[in-house]
């Protein structure tokens, strides 16, 4: 007969559970005054003696199992007290406990672990958009004081200057409402069928890089503005269509295009491809570049919220950007129940989307 279901992570029960150790306990003890009152009857010992050294025998016992049981319980509190009040370095020692208290104890660490990293991802948040709002708002406000001052007149460049830095306020203003909506779970999934090589060649088109696209323009989700780097895009066979939401789905495209301009070489390629998937009605969606790619120690990370990486395939790399691209991306695939993920790659970074079917889409 198996033992009840234990949680997530959590250990099976061992040799060495709590109830392994008191029932050995409770047996020893019956052991300790059954030999004393065996050899009170053999040596003609009084009885009072022998229950006095049967309770002291039992106490000692007792007093050396309930310690090691008392003291793990006295520090998890104590850490448990510290991480209320904000310190989440504190861990728990005895995670390696063959027994409950270990499961405890492991249970303690990673809820601290957990604790740590959101509260990491959160100043990182702050000095990331601190610093994001900063430069645009500083950018305007300098362009204002000069045609204000008459230093500068407001002719179209002037205008185009501070709608620029006014994009980019609105970019990252967009961003984080897409981060709050991934962390209150509001977003309803609009899902229809759509024609896959029209949907992807607006999207291409936003993104400003189009063979006839104007240079500059924003997609609205990312926040590159080369236009030195070739879009192309393979959709196989041409009348292929897709069921999916058409708004989240373009999050993920132009978010996943950005990203691969933005670690494009000088005159780089970056490919938009579109496959039938394996199941009926599924879409299989690839953006590859020619960039340094990501190291294979990093792709588990790459789709972490705040993750800029380092130079080689990151959300941001040293562009300035707040490393949520990849996140959201990665976040309005699983609505629709696909995967996303770092596939091989003989040169540069391949990023696969796969979308199910219309069967499989999420109410």
């Amino acid at each position: 007969m198996s033992g009840p279901p234990r949680g997530p992570g959590l250990r099976p029960y061992s040799p060495f559970s709590i109830k392994t150790k008191l029932g050995v306990l409770v047996v020893v003890s019956v052991f300790i005054t059954t030999g004393l009152l065996m050899v009170a009857l053999r040596t003609a010992t009084e009885l009072r003696f022998i229950t006095v050294f049967s309770v002291i025998a039992s106490m000692l016992i007792t007093q050396f199992v309930a310690h090691g049981l008392t003291a793990p319980l006295d520090e998890m509190t104590t850490v448990a007290r510290a991480i209320s009040h904000g310190d989440y370095t504190r861990r728990v020692r005895g995670a390696g406990r063959r027994d409950e208290l270990g499961d405890l104890a492991s249970t303690i660490n990673r809820m601290a672990d957990d604790l740590e990293a959101e509260d990491r991802h959160r100043r990182e948040l702050v000095a990331n958009v601190s610093h994001e709002l900063r430069t645009p708002i500083a950018a305007l406000r300098a362009v204002l004081e000069n045609v204000v001052d008459g230093v500068s007149e407001a002719d179209p460049e002037t205008m185009r200057t501070m709608l620029k830095q006014a994009e980019r306020l609105g970019r990252l203003v967009d961003t984080l409402l897409d981060l709050s909506r991934v962390d209150n779970g509001v977003v309803p999934l609009k899902a229809r069928r759509f024609e896959v090589w029209p949907y992807l060649s607006g999207v291409l088109k936003e993104s400003g890089l189009a063979a006839a696209g104007r240079p500059g323009l924003s997609s609205g989700s990312g926040g590159h503005t080369r236009n030195d780097v070739h879009l192309h895009l393979d959709v196989h066979p041409p009348e292929l269509t897709a069921y999916a939401d058409a708004e989240r789905l373009h999050q993920v495209v132009a978010n996943l295009i950005d990203n691969a301009v933005k670690h494009s070489p000088a005159h780089g390629r970056v490919t938009v491809r579109a496959r039938a998937g394996t199941a009926p009605g599924s879409l299989a969606l690839e953006v590859v570049d020619e960039g340094p790619g990501i190291p294979e120690a990093e792709r588990h990370r790459v789709f972490e919220r705040f993750n800029r990486g380092s130079g080689g395939g990151g959300d941001a790399g040293g562009d300035g950007g707040t490393g949520l691209g990849l996140a959201i991306a990665r976040w309005a695939v699983g609505l629709h129940g696909g995967h996303i993920g770092v596939a091989e790659s003989s040169r540069g970074c391949r990023i696969l989307v796969t979308l199910p079917g219309s069967s499989q889409v999420p109410s």
